[in-house]
């Protein structure tokens, strides 16, 4: 394959040439290797190229920036041996060539100076050791030790050495191969699965923050149950999220089963992978039932129950977040709330349902709400096409609801029209029990539709609650 460096992007041939020219300065070789060639190949753009010299990266980096633009500014980590610079929204990441062994108990390698193919070797799988040549003898030609090339064609993800050490002494490079098998729909080579399966404990070592980079790729993928049906089935969820795999198993009692709620969730994530895109939203349809293997009852009459599970997997939200080392702000709150009113929709869709329900909705979920229905319609997850359409005509009629109380009592993100500071203010209260009571009569008033949602309503409403009270305008006192 003859000059691929024909196929990048004029602008960053430009600064590869650059790249070049001071690497023969140098009298180093340099190579293009990794993510970038494989994404050029495949057709998809990238923005991150990985330099590898026969030398040094940081060396290299600073000359390089230095001939691209005086004012182009290097980090660079000694320790590490990599540099870094950003130019015109591309990343450029230098290193030295390198070869790697590892302690059992630890996947921070022991790095030394290697060849190219040694750099290549160490690469997790084949399709990733591709590499392009920056020197002058073979400019622009593919360098493909371990006919990575040829798996890039099969769509195989096969590691370059024998995959249980790959995998034995970075076993993140495990959840990586659950990531590319998930964003590129390839397959792994079954040598490899089966060193994932026998390493899989090992995950252990790798740090939270490493995994869940690597798990928020996958739920980020267009069918992410892809990625998390191959963690399943080789053992690595149960070490990363055993609370998920609980979900999984199908129990039959007096003939009656239940649906298997794990293989349920992934197909609720999938679905709701096609209509939104926001990562925390994912996150709430992979936790919406993680209440349900602990309330899980049969009930002679009724078969499998599993009441109140919103109010305990929004309880379990927290310490998930806490043990993954998700943050614990307002995406956790976020999730926990839609995993807690999940259920909620679903009992509005009667005919006769009040204002009164809707606008209670309506106040909890605030600007959530329509997240919310996209969850509940995802979470239909029925092979019975009469019945999807019937929860969806349901779905619809909530939401027409939803809409017509909303233009009527504007209720999203709202609070009562008589603040506590007002309350204290006009009985010379401090604050107290009694504000609190009277505050919240006000909120449940308009909720009900006892009274209007306006400050004349509420503010009078607040004098005869106050009054059954025995407390009264500090005027009066």
């Amino acid at each position: 394959m003859n000059n691929l460096i024909q196929q990048i992007p004029r602008e960053i041939q430009d600064v590869l040439q650059k790249i070049a020219a001071v690497a023969a300065d140098m009298k180093i070789d340099a190579y293009i290797v990794g993510g970038f060639v494989r994404d050029l190949l495949l057709q998809r753009n990238c923005k991150d190229i990985d330099v590898v010299c026969v030398g040094s990266g940081i060396d290299l980096a600073l000359a390089a920036a230095a001939k691209i633009s005086p004012q182009l500014k290097v980090q660079y980590f000694k320790n590490f041996g990599t540099a870094h610079f950003n130019y015109k929204g591309v990343d450029y990441e230098f290193v030295g060539a390198r070869k790697e062994s590892y302690n059992r108990d630890s996947r921070k390698p022991v790095v030394e100076n290697g060849t190219l193919e040694e750099d290549q070797l160490r690469r997790d799988f084949t399709i990733n050791a591709l590499a392009i040549s920056l020197n002058k003898a073979n400019w622009g030609h593919l360098v493909d030790p371990f006919n990575g090339l040829d798996d890039l064609k099969n769509e195989l993800l096969r590691t370059p050495q024998n995959p249980d050490i790959t995998f034995s002494d970075d076993p993140l490079r495990m959840m990586r191969a659950a990531r590319f098998a998930t964003q590129l729909h390839f397959s792994i080579h079954a040598d490899a699965l089966q060193a994932m399966q026998k390493n899989a404990e090992r995950i252990n070592i790798v740090s939270k923050e490493r995994i869940i980079d690597e798990l928020n790729k996958i739920i980020l993928a267009p069918q992410p149950s892809i990625g998390f049906r191959i963690l399943y089935n080789t053992g690595i969820l149960f070490y990363v999220f055993p609370e998920l795999c609980a979900l999984q198993g199908v129990h039959t009692q007096e003939g009656l089963a239940h649906k298997d709620n794990f293989f349920h969730t992934l197909q609720v994530l999938d679905n709701l992978s096609e209509t939104s895109d926001n990562l925390w939203l994912r996150w709430s349809a992979i936790m919406h039932d993680l209440g349900k293997e602990r309330t899980k009852k049969f009930e002679q009459g009724q078969g499998w129950t599993f009441h109140g599970h919103e109010i305990v997997g929004a309880k379990m939200v927290p310490k998930i977040f806490a043990k993954l080392k998700l943050p614990l702000d307002t995406k956790m709150k976020y999730v926990q709330k839609l995993v807690y009113l999940h259920m909620r929709p679903i009992a509005l869709t009667n005919e006769n349902v009040t204002d009164s329900a809707i606008r209670r909705l309506l106040f909890d979920a605030g600007d959530d709400i329509d997240d919310l229905m996209l969850l509940c319609r995802a979470d239909i997850s029925s092979k019975n096409k009469a019945k999807v359409q019937r929860f969806l005509q349901n779905y619809n009629m909530v939401q027409e609801k939803l809409v017509e109380v909303e233009a009527k009592d504007r209720l999203r993100n709202w609070q009562p029209p008589v603040s506590g500071e007002e309350i204290m203010t006009y009985f010379n209260l401090s604050p107290s029990r009694e504000v609190g009571i009277i505050k919240n009569a006000i909120r449940e008033a308009i909720l009900d539709g006892e009274i209007e949602n306006s400050y004349e309503a509420a503010y009078n409403f607040m004098l005869k609650k106050a009054a059954t009270m025995g407390i009264y305008p500090k005027n009066n006192v």
